[in-house]
């Protein structure tokens, strides 16, 4: 049999697209391995903390509620898809590690104007100014519906 009879098994494109979904996976697969959660600025010292907690409610509202008083401060309501998108990750974190309410979220006013979101039970912190100034504005005002304690700088 000549070199002309011969055919391969696969085309050229098709070893073509193999190969590009190879790299792909390969690249994928070194990405989430790194811990890129440390690949981060570092954060300015907080000015003002919130602690608080959310409570999803029969009407379909989000209460939130002050951590250490237990009393409501404010309502999310309607579609509110920034906040609801960004609590249900913070929610599904704590469920896949099995905690269920416990420690309260912090809400973080930092020195350089940046607003951080805090899950203190899994330490997932979500850099809300990431997300554009009309985005972390949703959250930023629950700094006005509440009654705000400075931090000290110590």
């Amino acid at each position: 049999m000549s070199a002309l009879e011969r055919k391969d098994f696969f085309s050229p494109i098709a070893k073509m697209m193999i190969a590009a979904v190879i790299i792909i996976v390969l690249l994928l697969v070194f990405i989430n391995s790194r811990d890129l959660s440390k690949v981060r600025e570092p954060d300015a010292l907080p000015t003002q903390v919130l602690q608080l907690r959310f409570e999803d409610r029969p009407d379909g509202s989000i209460a939130v509620i002050d951590y250490k008083s237990g009393k409501q401060i404010d309502s999310v309501q309607g579609e509110a898809g920034f906040v609801r998108g960004t609590l249900r990750g913070l929610a599904q974190e704590r469920k896949r590690r099995g905690l269920d309410g416990g420690p309260p979220f912090e809400l973080i006013y930092r020195a350089d104007g940046r607003l951080t979101l805090s899950d203190t039970a899994t330490g997932r912190l979500v850099d809300l100014e990431s997300f554009g100034p009309t985005n972390a504005g949703t959250f930023f005002r629950l700094f006005n519906a509440s009654n705000l304690v400075s931090v000290s700088k110590s």
